[in-house]
């Protein structure tokens, strides 16, 4: 059992260490002086992480297999969800900093990091990826459960690591001075992760 969760930790740091949609939402909400707000989008990112590794413990990658068209049809609101955040972080480059700085709300930082994770169905083949691959053939609900648990603290711990990274003084002062230059690039990058999304799922559906 210690083994399997060991292996189940490596992986999933690993994947959460990887720059992504995740990363960059909390780190810059916690850049741009508005640490509270960043530490409840890395609460609603770890709800995300616990819906899907939940879910692949019940076996919906099994389903996203049996109806890819679910799949799909996840993948594709997931890529349009990304291209709007992108859409929005582009045109928040070009606003003042006094301007944009004012406190997301609890709700919404929540709302935005729960449905940046959950619109993302590669989660969830993620995760019943890994635990396919590092599971016995018939584990225990012990066993499940404690994967679970791990995945959620180990989401839970490095997103509220990088809202307090990213909120200290040196960094907030770096980033104001860089702040529409930062904004820009990050639309890029999560624009090209939505965009990567959609002509994986075209190509999907084609095959």
């Amino acid at each position: 059992m210690l083994t399997t969760l060991i292996t189940i930790w490596i992986l999933h740091v690993a994947a959460m260490a990887t720059p992504g949609a995740n990363v960059l939402l909390v780190s810059q909400l916690a850049a741009s002086d508005r640490a509270q707000s960043a530490v409840f989008a890395a609460l609603g990112v770890t709800l995300g992480a616990l819906v899907w590794a939940t879910s692949a413990v019940l076996g919906v990658h099994a389903i996203f297999q049996a109806f890819p068209g679910l799949r799909l049809a996840l993948q594709i609101a997931g890529g349009i969800y990304l291209l709007v955040v992108a859409s929005r972080l582009w045109r928040s480059g070009s606003v003042a900093l006094n301007e944009s700085s004012a406190s997301v709300s609890r709700r919404a930082a929540f709302r935005l990091g729960f449905l940046t994770n959950i619109t993302n169905p590669k989660s969830a083949l993620f995760f019943g990826s890994v635990f396919a691959a590092s599971f016995p053939a018939a584990p225990s609900p012990l066993l499940q459960m404690a994967a679970v648990a791990m995945i959620v603290v180990n989401a839970l711990c490095w997103h509220t690591l990088l809202a307090y990274l990213f909120s200290r003084a040196q960094v907030r002062s770096g980033y104001s001075r860089v702040r529409g230059l930062a904004n820009r690039m990050a639309a890029v990058v999560v624009g090209a992760l939505g965009l990567g999304l959609l002509v994986a799922t075209l190509r999907d559906a084609r095959t």
